[in-house]
């Protein structure tokens, strides 16, 4: 006679730290919806991956305990994407989150991870021979102009929604990956809140750049299409500067562009995450222990169980999350 399970049997939602969390583990509650806008609603939860050469990549993006509590979208976007094919293909990854307090948090968001990727895709041929020949000033100058435009965009956005810049605004983050294995150059660039480790030899490593480690002589990124003035890696796609309308960012607090290019070693594991995964993780010490725990000396986990491991919660942090982490052969 077969065995019955109970239908009553549930699986404990784990956590690490001195306590359950006060939310509940699942979602209780969908976001409103409304007649004719049924292509802004956002999934509660979003899982993808790939394998190229000696990459495996594991990413998601999941509502906050907060925001499943009180029915409201998840402002965090995820945006994964591949240009070109072989071993001249470019794998990028962008992370953004939305303003806790603004309305429309979670199209900005949306909008800034699409733009960027636009920009990328024009210009994935230069970029990953750059990659390959470690041109690190041409790198960083011509993305610190792309990210520059593309918040130059989201303010005239603002500016067509009615809205003030602050209202419509998102931090974002970036990792660009040649899919040639003979490549171990990782590139990583952003503006804003968020983090950047590297799990290496079972150890965290806080690799997010200070800003003036990042950019230290190069202007913040204000929305004007003000970058440095040296050569330019990326075909932005984007009017030329006096044919654009420029949107002056005055109430918006100029933010620093974040860069960095290192080289990957065998057995490391990169992680990309926003500040709803960083803030715990610098936090709760027993949430990296447990993840390093996890992915150390082990293949990396299937989509479901890196679901499970970015689903380990902590007291206190209720924000979205969202990340991608890289498994290095």
């Amino acid at each position: 006679m077969p065995r019955q399970v109970g239908r009553t049997a549930t699986r404990a939602a784990e956590f690490v730290g001195q306590g359950p969390p006060t939310y509940e583990a699942e979602p209780t509650a969908w976001p409103a919806a409304a007649p004719g806008g049924l292509d802004d609603l956002v999934p509660d939860t979003v899982v993808d991956g790939a394998r190229y050469g000696v990459l495996t990549l594991r990413a998601l993006s999941l509502r906050g305990d907060s925001a499943r509590y009180r029915g409201e979208p998840r402002r965090d976007a995820l945006l994964t994407a591949r240009f070109g094919d072989g071993d001249d293909a470019l794998l990028l990854v962008a992370v953004a989150s939305g303003g806790r307090a603004a309305e429309g948090a979670h199209r900005a968001a949306r909008d800034v991870c699409a733009w960027l990727a636009d920009a990328v895709g024009r210009s994935h041929p230069r970029l990953v021979e750059d990659i390959r020949r470690g041109r690190r000033g041409e790198l960083r100058s011509g993305l610190h102009r792309l990210t520059d435009r593309s918040y130059g965009r989201l303010r005239g956005r603002a500016a067509d929604l009615g809205l003030r810049p602050a209202e419509y605004t998102a931090a974002v983050r970036c990792l660009l990956l040649p899919a040639d294995a003979r490549c171990r150059t990782r590139v990583f660039f952003g503006v804003g809140a968020g983090g950047l480790f590297r799990l290496r030899e079972g150890a965290w490593q806080d690799l997010d750049p200070a800003p003036r480690e990042a950019d230290g002589n190069v202007d913040p990124i204000v929305g004007r299409g003000t970058g440095p003035a040296d050569r330019i890696t990326v075909d932005l796609g984007i009017a030329t500067p006096g044919t654009a309308r420029v949107i002056d960012p005055v109430e918006v607090p100029s933010e620093p562009f974040r860069f960095r290019a290192s080289v990957a070693r065998p057995g490391d594991v990169l992680l990309l995450c926003s500040a709803g995964l960083a803030d715990p993780l610098r936090g709760e010490p027993a949430l990296g222990d447990r993840l390093a725990e996890r992915w150390t000396g082990q293949r990396p986990p299937g989509l479901a169980a890196f679901l499970a491991d970015g689903q380990l919660r902590v007291k206190g942090y209720a924000d979205d999350r969202t990340a991608c982490a890289v498994w290095e052969a």
